[in-house]
């Protein structure tokens, strides 16, 4: 199964522009995990943006509005969606400032928190990736992840 991030906007700062290359570059060994960025801007046009980019996905939103996951229901949840046959691709979308509108977060198959706090996209991207290559290593069975 495919993984797209789809982001508004480069991270600009430096420790966010690190971790984003550092889980990136981790990613790389464990299948297809690409970056998309897109350019930001009002909250309806990334929306919008968001929305194009990911056509025809399974569509996961990242929002404070969203489920929150543990490690291994995240895990869980990707699992099930590679199971179903269905799915030949997973696009998490990540707005800019202003987050997301009411369209996207209706046309998302699920609404994710990577935290109860409101946090900026740059470190929603890095929190993200994280959990990705944390997913990725625990189905590749290393011991990065520990309960």
């Amino acid at each position: 199964m495919q993984v797209r991030i789809i982001a508004a906007g480069k991270p600009a700062l430096a420790f966010a522009k690190a971790g984003v290359e550092e889980y990136l570059k981790r990613l790389s060994r464990f299948g297809s995990h690409e970056l998309v960025i897109i350019k930001a801007g009002s909250q309806d046009d990334v929306s919008s943006r968001l929305l194009e980019r990911s056509e025809g996905s399974f569509r996961i939103g990242l929002d404070e509005r969203g489920k929150a996951l543990a490690t291994r229901a995240f895990h869980q949840q990707l699992e099930t969606l590679e199971l179903r046959g269905d799915v030949k691709s997973v696009s998490f979308l990540i707005g800019a400032a202003d987050g997301h509108n009411e369209t996207l977060r209706k046309s998302c198959d699920l609404l994710i928190s990577v935290s109860p706090f409101t946090l900026q996209h740059e470190l929603a991207l890095v929190i993200l990736l994280e959990q990705l290559y944390r997913v990725a290593s625990l189905k590749a069975g290393m011991p990065y992840h520990r309960d």
